[in-house]
This record gives structure tokens, C-alpha cells and sequence, in this order.
């Protein structure tokens, strides 16, 4: 465990940056209940989610915690005969996380594996590129995603550039239980094992080879990117810029307050990018979750388009227009309009648990084509099994070009012929207890209807949806 020297070291950041555990419980204070069903650090352990840990920092998220998930990672690693090979780490615009991401790219070192630290923050998908392109062992990311800034953590990508397999998470846990067990002193650092790694040049080198950019050029559509003050700010407009296209920017500092909003490309949290749109006269508007794997976009008209059209309009393109083979895989959260568009297409749809893990599974072991979940992460096999708001923006972005139309008008036409889909998404900050009783009463069949509207099946592959 770390010593007192390397807690006040966080808390000292804290401080600077007043984001102390304290402040953060007033600006929400349905944080303790939101940590109960969340990670949690301490008493309980460290425990890895679906892509690693994250929690409440200078509470959860510290100095001591980050290198007990660092030092089991670097053990997975190792056992794995993998560690020459060596490890990426990367950051985004969070309090500390250029610091947090240089502790842990010591530590790996100090275990003899080679480290490529990157020079700036970068988006997530980035190091899942440089992990596979470079054939590395895994890559780490110290970053909280779409959560508030409160909140920091660590991200694990696997060699293959995604998110780590159930079976691989489990080996990392049972290591995190040996660490947190054992009162092992720290090996010193090897300086000569960390290398500086410019994240931008072969990640935006790789994009720019996937779509047709002359046809995008001939459009001239006119587009703005939000960044939110997020890892993946000034990606897609130098891309576009590269291509003689027009593609501004907005919230493209860094900011570790992320202007006051969640870093979540989704409302009200993108209203800034609406009124940039209409006010700019822009074409279409896109925007990216705090670490660059989650898209949002904004029509001509300013409405929000949400992730299941934007999924929906990506499977229309990739597997209708561009005829590229693969099945379809979606989480069980995802529109129904998706399985319409196979229907008509041709195509196998996969639905998977929630969880871009469970559609990372499947593009390794079938051919798929596209895969997406309900919060705006969505992947192709054309590039890497993973989610990335980047390459989702270009797709969207040739789709109008191939049409010569704006979002608004493509998904018109997709309603036209396919029947009108909604979607509405509230948040509710719940107990277990009570998360369990709902959840009780939905299985045993107590609802009966829902509004004017009968209950007529329920599926329950992850969670419930009722018909």
C-alpha cells in the first residue's frame, strides 16, 4: 500500500485544483449512492469494470489506489510472458492525469516492461490504435470518460486494441487481490524504459484512409466538432483541414471542469453545439465524449441526433450503401429499427448484454461488420473492434456526402421507409435496494401496462425491456 508521503501528494492536486472529495459531494450530492452501486475503493477493494476503474478523486481516485491497479496490471502483463513487448499509456484533459499516467507508466517499468508514455493527452481510441499498431501488450488510459469531472480512472486495452475480455478482467482481479493483500515495496523505477510517443501523427495517419474525401469535398457541406473540452479536441478539424474541408471547433480547451457540463455527447449536455450549428449555418455538428469514443451529433435544423439514429444511419451506410460484408451486433439496449435495417439488408443482427466488451468478443471471433450500444459507442472492423467518436464523425460525414443530404433529411427517409422511431433517456440516481425492488417487480410480470399501452412480453438478456 502507498505511504502517507504519496496520499498528501494527491491531495495537495486536490487542493490546487479544489476538486476535493467535499466539493464534489456538494455539486452532487447523490454521489454516496452513486458510489454504492459504482466502483468503490477502500474497505470493498478495487473493483474493474467493463473497460477498468475509475471513482471519486482524492477519495477513491488517489495515488495510492492507481498504483495498485497499475502494479496488477504490470503483473497480468508479465505472467503473461507478454512484457517486452511493452505497454502504452495515454491521458486525457482530467485534474492529475498527466501525473497519475507518468506514476504509472514508472511502475511499469520498474517491472522491466517497456513503456511508450504519450507526449500529450490523447483520446482513448488512440492507444487502442498505437497498441495494435505497434503490437504492444495492452495499453492504459488514465481517464474517466463521460463522467463528471469529479471522477477520474484507469482504462485497460487489451493487444488486440479493445476493451479487455471477461476473461482477461478476471485475471487482473484476482491480481488486484494479491496486491492489495500484500505489502510489497515498490521496485524503483528504470527511466531508460519510458519512451515519449506522439499520440496524433499514426492514429489521424489511419483515419484518414477510410473514407472518400473527394466526395466529402465535392458536397460542400460546411461542419463544426465539439470537443467538450475533451482528449479528442482538434482530431477530426485537422483531418477535414487536411482535406480542403471546413470543420471548426468549439470547447476545444482544456478545461478539467469540462465549462460546468458532463463531458457526454448527449442533452442538454451538447446545447452549446445546437446553437453553434444554427447560428453558424453549419451542415451537420458532431461531438465527443470527454475521451473521444463516444459521438453525438446535431442536425441542420440544430436537433439532437441520438445514438440509436446515428448507429441506425452508420448501418445504412456501411452496409447499404458501401455493400461492405459482416453481420450486425448491438447491446441489448439498442433500437429495434436496427434489426429492421438488417431485415432489409440482408444481414445476421447479434444482440449482446450491455457492454461494448460483449460486441468486442464477437468481432474477434465473427465477421462483423458494425457494432453499437445506446450510449453513442460504436465500432467497425474496417479499423479496430473498438469504439471510436472519430471515425464514427467521418462515416457520418461521407453518408451526406453520398446523398448530397443533411441528418435531418437522411433520417426522414429512414423513417419514411422503416416507420417512425423515439427515444427518450432519463436518469435516475436509485439505491441497490430500490434499483432491486423495480427490477422485481418488472420480472414477475407485475407490470401490466405502461401508460395507455399494454405489456405484452418482456426480454431480460441484460436488464428488462418491455413490449
Amino acid at each position: 500500500m502507498a505511504g502517507k508521503a504519496e496520499i498528501e501528494e494527491f491531495a495537495v492536486i486536490a487542493r490546487n485544483t479544489q476538486t476535493t472529495s467535499h466539493h464534489i459531494r456538494q455539486a452532487n450530492p447523490a454521489v454516496s449512492c452513486l458510489r454504492a452501486s459504482r466502483i468503490i475503493a477502500g474497505m470493498a477493494g478495487i473493483k474493474f469494470g467493463t473497460d477498468g476503474w475509475r471513482g471519486i478523486i482524492a477519495e477513491d481516485f488517489t495515488f495510492a489506489n492507481a498504483r495498485i491497479v497499475a502494479e496488477a496490471i504490470a503483473r497480468y502483463v508479465v505472467r503473461g510472458e507478454d512484457a517486452r513487448k511493452g505497454l502504452i499509456v495515454g491521458y486525457d484533459h482530467r485534474y492529475a492525469s498527466d501525473a497519475v499516467a507518468r506514476r504509472v507508466a514508472e511502475i511499469f517499468s520498474s517491472t522491466g516492461t517497456p513503456v511508450w508514455l504519450t507526449d500529450r493527452p490523447c483520446p482513448t481510441p488512440a492507444v487502442s490504435y498505437l497498441v495494435r499498431e505497434r503490437g504492444a501488450a495492452g495499453g492504459v488510459v488514465v481517464t474517466a470518460s463521460h463522467n463528471p469531472y469529479g471522477w477520474n480512472g484507469i482504462k485497460y486495452k487489451a493487444s488486440y486494441g479493445s476493451s479487455a475480455l471477461p476473461s482477461i478482467v478476471a485475471q487482473i482481479e484476482n491480481e488486484l487481490q494479491f496486491v492489495e493483500s500484500t505489502d510489497l515495496a515498490p521496485l524503483p523505477p528504470r527511466a531508460e524504459l519510458i519512451h515519449p510517443l506522439d499520440p496524433r501523427k499514426p492514429y489521424l495517419d489511419a483515419l484518414e484512409k477510410l473514407v472518400d474525401w473527394e466526395r466529402i469535398r465535392k458536397s460542400k457541406f460546411r461542419f463544426v466538432f465539439d470537443a467538450m473540452h475533451g482528449s479528442a479536441a482538434g482530431l477530426l478539424p485537422e483531418l477535414f483541414q487536411r482535406n480542403g474541408i471546413t470543420c471548426d471547433e468549439i470547447r476545444g480547451t482544456r478545461d478539467p471542469r469540462f465549462g460546468g457540463a458532463h463531458p457526454e455527447p448527449i442533452e442538454p449536455h451538447i446545447a452549446p453545439l445546437q446553437q453553434a450549428v444554427t447560428t453558424g449555418k453549419y451542415d451537420a455538428g458532431f461531438a465527443a465524449d470527454g475521451d473521444g469514443d463516444r459521438i453525438g451529433a446535431v442536425d441542420r435544423a440544430g436537433a439532437f441526433v441520438n445514438p440509436h439514429q446515428i448507429f441506425s444511419l452508420l448501418v445504412w451506410h456501411l452496409a447499404g450503401m458501401r455493400d461492405l460484408p459482416g453481420d450486425i451486433a448491438k447491446t441489448f439496449s439498442v433500437t429495434k429499427l436496427i434489426d429492421k435495417l438488417a431485415a432489409k439488408l440482408g444481414r445476421k443482427v447479434h444482440e449482446v448484454p450491455i457492454g461494448f466488451k460483449y460486441i468486442c468478443e464477437l468481432m474477434l471471433e465473427q465477421d462483423i461488420l458494425i457494432g453499437g450500444e445506446e450510449s453513442g459507442g460504436i465500432g467497425t472492423s474496417l479499423y479496430l473492434p473498438e469504439r471510436d467518436a472519430t471515425v464514427s464523425a467521418l462515416f457520418l460525414a461521407e453518408l451526406m456526402a453520398w446523398h448530397g443530404k443533411e441528418l435531418g433529411e437522411l433520417l426522414a427517409g429512414l423513417h419514411e421507409e422503416f416507420g417512425e422511431h423515439h427515444y427518450g433517456r432519463v436518469d435516475l440516481d436509485v439505491t441497490p435496494k430500490q434499483k432491486e425492488k423495480a427490477m422485481a417487480w418488472f420480472s414477475d410480470g407485475d407490470a401490466k401496462k405502461i401508460l395507455e399501452w399494454p405489456v405484452v412480453r418482456n426480454e431480460t438478456i441484460d436488464g428488462i425491456k418491455l413490449y
